[in-house]
């Protein structure tokens, strides 16, 4: 049996059927649904080719050059979705649920797959519904603080003493800074960053908080969507406050041990910024091995930043959290009670 389903009641299964996504490789690599397996129809090329032969000549001949490169491939489509299937039940997309995925679903129905379901409006209707998501309100509340306070590990034991915890970073590959790709992998796209924090937030229970980190809107090449960024804007921020020298230290175990030509590089990345004698003396510093005093010299740089930022937000809006030293476990369980107890005292007081 083939039946249309919306992605919406497709996303709102509990035990969802394997989902086969039939564009090419490279819309697959853009953007894709999370959990999707990728059996193109056609490579890029061919897709390349099949489009300009329906401009250049007419729909009829793109048909009959699909069914060209679609034919040798069909033993492989039933052997490859039988992988994802392996009990015949399977949903099916295309950009726009549209002919690719006509062709793909009658083909495995054809084959012995019993429950095909055609997702209606491919992965367009797909990106509507994250885009949406976007735009409803949300419980945040955001933990801000300068470069190197160990913000990411705080959110870390926040989830682990069980609240919804959003980690920007974790999922964008990258801490946000020109030193924030070191030790990463290759970012996803600006639409896969979207596709898998919807894939993470849309899980929770959005009557209750989530926690964010305070971010600028570009983490490395990807962007917060904007109806949510705006949001982060909006809400309090709850500034974790400790000493330089701390964060120093941290920075220092955190990075040192990259090498000094990664550290070198990002150190260039920053040079307009951090000014020409600074940029100096932390490649001198560099080349010493005193990483100490070249994560002071760069928190320089980021602590300006940072209170540039945070000057844009209104003053009522930042609630500081003076702590002395560098302690996830610790540092989270006074966070959680400055929050509560503000929280409340906020509730009250209106």
């Amino acid at each position: 049996m083939i039946s249309k389903m919306s992605i919406d009641n497709y996303l709102a299964q509990e035990h969802p059927q394997p989902l086969i996504d039939v564009r090419s490789p490279g819309e697959y690599e853009k953007g894709h649904i999370p959990g999707a397996t990728n059996i193109a129809l056609f490579s890029n090329d061919e897709r390349a080719h099949v489009g300009t032969v329906y401009v250049r000549e007419s729909r009829e001949k793109a048909i009959e050059l699909g069914y060209q490169y679609v034919n040798p491939k069909l033993n492989w489509f039933i052997t490859e979705s039988q992988k994802v299937a392996p009990d015949s039940s399977v949903a099916v997309h295309c950009w726009r649920g549209g002919m690719r995925s006509q062709s793909f679903a009658e083909h495995l129905h054809a084959h012995g797959f019993k429950d095909v379901r055609l997702i209606t409006g491919g992965y367009k209707a797909y990106r509507r519904h994250v885009l949406s998501f976007f735009e409803q309100p949300f419980f945040l509340r955001i933990l801000g603080g300068y470069t190197g306070s160990g913000k990411t590990q705080v959110l870390k034991e926040i989830q682990r003493k069980g609240h919804q915890v959003i980690d920007l970073e974790g999922i964008a590959h990258h801490k946000g800074s020109a030193f924030g790709s070191i030790g990463e992998s290759s970012q996803p796209s600006v639409e896969q960053f979207e596709n898998y924090l919807h894939q993470q937030m849309s899980a929770f229970d959005l009557q209750q908080p989530i926690w964010l980190e305070d971010e600028s809107h570009c983490i490395g090449h990807v962007k917060i969507p904007m109806a949510l960024f705006l949001q982060i804007r909006q809400q309090d921020v709850y500034f974790i406050d400790l000493p330089k020298e701390q964060r120093a230290r941290f920075l220092v175990n955190d990075y040192a041990s990259y090498g000094n030509d990664v550290l070198d590089a990002a150190i260039d990345g920053i040079a307009k910024r951090l000014g020409g004698q600074n940029v100096k003396q932390a490649h001198q510093l560099l080349a010493e091995n005193n990483y100490y005093e070249v994560a002071l010299l760069t928190l320089q740089y980021y602590d300006k930043a940072y209170r540039r930022g945070i000057a844009h937000r209104d003053t009522e809006k930042v609630q500081r959290i003076p702590l002395a030293v560098i302690d996830a476990t610790t540092n989270a369980e006074t966070i959680i009670k400055f929050v509560e107890n503000y929280e409340h005292d906020k509730t009250h007081t209106i």
